[in-house]
């Protein structure tokens, strides 16, 4: 199977860093029917960032008026889903470096049964370009 790439929103938010913050607002956002496609979590000076990228926009930005959870303005970025190879993401990587265009951050992970999946962030300046490189959706 080939790898499918889909242009994908994303929000991020600060919290405290200590436990159960991520579970307050993951636990909120569940109760409110929103299904994420990714989420990452990770240390940002004396906070935390987390970021969100959910199936359906319009039902995550319900929820977090509903919660009121703050987050920043809606940015985007991909999420790449294919059969796990080796060097699947220094591929993808490459192609976007050979059109000059910075990868910001990227999370990947091994999906289990052969599969892998990874998110990337590019500049906003970037996105369409990498959108159109990647062949994404």
């Amino acid at each position: 199977m080939l790898d499918i790439a889909r242009k994908v929103a994303y929000f991020a938010m600060d919290v405290s860093n200590k436990p159960g913050e991520g579970a307050r607002v993951l636990g909120a956002l569940a109760d409110a029917g929103v299904n994420l496609l990714a989420f990452s979590g990770f240390p940002s000076g004396r906070k935390a960032q987390l970021d969100f990228i959910p199936e359906d926009v319009a039902v995550f930005k319900n929820a977090i008026k509903a919660a009121k959870i703050k987050t920043r303005p809606q940015k985007f970025g991909f999420l790449v889903q294919g059969d796990d190879r080796k060097g699947a993401v220094a591929d993808l990587l490459k192609t976007l470096a050979e059109q000059k265009i910075n990868v910001t951050a990227t999370d990947a992970v091994s999906a289990g049964a052969g599969r892998y999946a990874v998110i990337l962030w590019v500049a906003p300046r970037d996105v369409n370009k990498a959108a159109k490189v990647l062949g994404a959706t």
